[in-house]
Order: C-alpha cells, then sequence, then structure tokens
C-alpha cells in the first residue's frame, strides 16, 4: 500500500490572506500549498486574529485545553479552516486576552503574546498525539519551539522530529529580558545558553541554534548575515554549515496579468504594451496623473530598511526638474514622518505625485500593472517579492543591488540583463538609476522586449518547493 503523504507543520504569526503585514504572509500563503501540491499533506498554524478572512469563512474546533504560562493560567480553542481553500490545512490558536486581536503585531506584551502562541501549538500536539514528520518554524515568533521540543521534558515524545528555521527578516529577533523565562515552561536549565545572546532571551538566535537547518529568503541574505545581523553576525558564521539560501517565489495563479480579478484589464505577453496602457490610463485618471508620461512607482512599508526615508527628497529632486518627464505613484504607510512628507508632496505636485497612504491589496495589483518602473532602495532586502510581481506585470525593477534584489535583478548594461540596479542606499545613486530608467523608456522597442523578457522569467513557487522538499527529505531520510 502507498504511504500516507508526509506531514509539514508551517508555524507563522501571518499567513495571506488571513493576516498580512509582509513578505512573510505572502510566503505562507503560497509556500504551503506548493507543497500539498506536490504531495506533502501541509499544514499552517498561526494565531487567530479578528480579520474578515476568519469572520467569512466556516472554523470547527478541533482542540480545546488550558496550561499554565507562569502564574497565569491560559485556555486554548484551536480551529481548523473547514473546506481547505486555501489549498492546505489551516489552523487557528486562540487564547483569550492573547490570541484574539485585530493586528498581529504592535502590542506592548508581544512577548508573552508568541510565547503562549508557541507554547500552546505544543501542548496541542502532545496533548492529541500529532506527530509532524518536520515542523518549520518562520521568523523569531516561533523561533523558541525547537528549544521547547528539544528541551522540555514536557514535550519529550517530539524530540525525534527535526525541524527548519527560515529566517525572513534578520532584523527582528524577539529580544526579551531572562525575567520572562518564567513564563517558559519547564526546561532543562543546563541548556539556557541556547536561549542567550548578549545576556537577553533571543528567540532568534535559539531558532538558529537549535533547528535542524535554517534557511534564507535567499541566497544572497544568507551572505549578507555574516555580517549584518543587527548583532547575530557571529551566530550566523558559526552556524553556516547548515543553513540554506533559498529564494522566494510568488504564487502565479495570483500574480496573473492575463486573470488577475483585481485589474480592470487583462494583458498576456504578447499584449503587454497595449495592457499595460489602458491600466495606466485607469489608474492615472484615478490619480490626476498624465498617462503620457513615464509612471514610476513605490510599494512598501515607510521603513528604514526599505529606504523609504530616502523617498520624500528622491521625489522632490526629480519634480522639481523641469527636464524630467515622469509621473510617479506611491502606496505605503509606516513612518510618521515619511507619511506626512509624501502626502505634502502629493499636494505640491498635483498631476505629478499620486499617494495612498496605508495598504490596499487591490490597488498594489493596479499599479504593478500600470507602472513602467518599480523604485526598490532598499537598505535591507532579505528577498523581496515587490521585483518579482513588478516583472511578472512587465514592470521594470529599479533596485539597490542587495540581499534577494541582487539574486533576481540583474542590470541592463550587462548580458542579458533586464532591470536597473544601483549600489548605495542614497538619493543620489536612486535618482541616477530612476534617470536611466527613463532614457530606457525612450527607446520604445527595447523597452518592449525587455517587458516580454521579465514576463516570461519563472520565479515561481515550483523551483523553490522541490528545494524545500529536499531539505525535508534530507533530514528525515523518510521522503
Amino acid at each position: 500500500m502507498p504511504s500516507e503523504p508526509k506531514h509539514i507543520i508551517h508555524l507563522s504569526a501571518e499567513c495571506y490572506p488571513v493576516a498580512k503585514v509582509g513578505g512573510l504572509g505572502d510566503v505562507l500563503g503560497s509556500l504551503p500549498k506548493y507543497l500539498q501540491r506536490a504531495g506533502l499533506r501541509t499544514w499552517v498554524v498561526m494565531p487567530w486574529y479578528n480579520k474578515p478572512f476568519v469572520q467569512q469563512r466556516e472554523f470547527e474546533q478541533v482542540y480545546t485545553g488550558s496550561f499554565q504560562q507562569g502564574s497565569r493560567p491560559l485556555e486554548v480553542q484551536v480551529y481548523k479552516e473547514k473546506e481547505d481553500v486555501l489549498g492546505f490545512g489551516l489552523y487557528l490558536i486562540k487564547i483569550p486576552g492573547l490570541l484574539d486581536r485585530e493586528e498581529p503585531y504592535g502590542y506592548t506584551d508581544e512577548s508573552e503574546q508568541f510565547m503562549a502562541f508557541q507554547h500552546a501549538f505544543l501542548h496541542w500536539i502532545t496533548e492529541t498525539g500529532i506527530t509532524p514528520d518536520v515542523v518549520h518554524c518562520h521568523d523569531h515568533h516561533t523561533g523558541l519551539i525547537p528549544f521547547l521540543m528539544y528541551h522540555c521534558e514536557r514535550f519529550a515524545d517530539l524530540r525525534h522530529v527535526p525541524t527548519v528555521g527560515t529566517v525572513h527578516n534578520g532584523q527582528y529577533q524577539g529580544w526579551m529580558d531572562w525575567n520572562k523565562a518564567i513564563l517558559l515552561p519547564p526546561f532543562d536549565t543546563w541548556k539556557w545558553g541556547l536561549l542567550d545572546w548578549s545576556g537577553v532571551i533571543n528567540p532568534l538566535g535559539a531558532l538558529i541554534k537549535c533547528c535542524s537547518v535554517f534557511t534564507t529568503v535567499s541566497e544572497g541574505y544568507l551572505d549578507e548575515l555574516m555580517t549584518q545581523a543587527n548583532g547575530l553576525e557571529r551566530l550566523f558564521a558559526m552556524e553556516r554549515a547548515k543553513g540554506v539560501g533559498i529564494v522566494n517565489g510568488i504564487d502565479t495563479t495570483i500574480w496573473d496579468p492575463a486573470g488577475d480579478a483585481m485589474l480592470p484589464y487583462h494583458y498576456r505577453i504578447a499584449n503587454v504594451q497595449s495592457g499595460k496602457r489602458k491600466n495606466k490610463e485607469f489608474l492615472s485618471k484615478a490619480y490626476g496623473l498624465d498617462p503620457e508620461k513615464p509612471l514610476l512607482a513605490f510599494i512598501g512599508r515607510f521603513a528604514g530598511e526599505k529606504g523609504a526615508d530616502l523617498l520624500p527628497e528622491i521625489i522632490e529632486n526629480l519634480l522639481d526638474d523641469a527636464a524630467v518627464y515622469l509621473t510617479i505613484m506611491v502606496l505605503g504607510s509606516g513612518n510618521p514622518q515619511v507619511q506626512a512628507s509624501i502626502a505634502y508632496l502629493a499636494e505640491r505636485y498635483p498631476g505629478k505625485l499620486g499617494a495612498y497612504i496605508g495598504y490596499q491589496e487591490e490597488l498594489s495589483h493596479r499599479i504593478y500593472a500600470a507602472a513602467d518602473f518599480l523604485l526598490m532602495p532598499s537598505r535591507v532586502e532579505p528577498c523581496g517579492l515587490n521585483q518579482l510581481y513588478s516583472m511578472r506585470y512587465g514592470t521594470i525593477p529599479v533596485v539597490r543591488s542587495t540581499g534577494g534584489l541582487k539574486d533576481t535583478v540583474s542590470d541592463i548594461d550587462v548580458q542579458n540583463g533586464y532591470g536597473i540596479t544601483f549600489l548605495d542606499a542614497n538619493t543620489a545613486d536612486a535618482a541616477e538609476a530612476i534617470r536611466r530608467a527613463l532614457s530606457l523608456y525612450a527607446d520604445n522597442q527595447r523597452m518592449q522586449q525587455l517587458r516580454k523578457h521579465i514576463m516570461k522569467l519563472d520565479f515561481s513557487w515550483d523551483k523553490s518547493a522541490a528545494k524545500y522538499m529536499e531539505i525535508y527529505q534530507n533530514i528525515t531520510n523518510k521522503l
């Protein structure tokens, strides 16, 4: 008889469309689906959030229980989405007062929030006898799981289960003072050093130390973590032998200009020029822009790591130059100062700059379809998905060459290059790259050739999922 598909459980704070703040949510909404299609039994387990998806779907309660977190008794319910509409098993852990909130992040008790999530997960699966073949942990929010599995007597039944840890962004590590250790389930205190880094409990550091294999979301980012990891550089260098860089993919069934339900006009490679033109006209009308001009876009969080603080000066310098022929569209939120500056500039340059402060999924799709160029002046970019989305829609990326951007975008000045890159995250280099983009736009024949070329590039999850399956096979010796 054929064996059962191997069981992989992904643990994450985000999963699109349940709850998404950034690329982590996109990855967890896509990778498990591709693994399930490839024959693995795949679950995603995440906190319960009071979000539209949760309110609109039907869930069944599959577990109820309780445990102590320090001196605090916690009640736990686990819910499963009944129809597997995402293409994999989705489980939500609800704890009144901790895991029943509107948003994933931003609360003063975030350490207790994610510690309870991890404790509840292990309590649930050990009480019910669920034994996965691999537990796959994503970022610091789930970083304590391997330590708890391997060094807590309560979870001894899981000590043989291999774990994978994926670093989506090494800048965020979940630091907490050692006085929080009392909230952990009883563990082998001789192993306290596995939790510690520089005198505090560091969940991301614990993940790297304790997991069977760790991955990063691009090959280039794995190398960069040796020199730029917010204090964990030495740890990543020490553990390099069990690290693997795998570039994120995109879900090409969702991100497809030929069938994207969020677009007013669909198009394919054969009619990319006319299709993008119609979408640009639609977006330009909504924001009072001139569709005759090239359109440069920025989509993302207004955060220092994204280089968003450079945006106001870049925009001002470009739009103050009468010789520069372009319009700009910005979609994002975050740093209040950047938000205020972008809003002010949108009023100052009507007809030249359109802005939406916040995030709207539908608008992001429409911008990718309408824009000629996408700007990503990132200081840190572990993988980057925006440049992959943009290329799928025939929009040429203008990116700082770092991390995953360096792995996925090659400059037009090198053989077979298809994007525009620059070296340093500053306004001068970014502005020069944008001027190069405008020169490219003036060469219509080359522009259209590049549009068609980038739309043919394969950044789907198929290749990346195969690499994760190889990792699972190597650490289980069963697949």
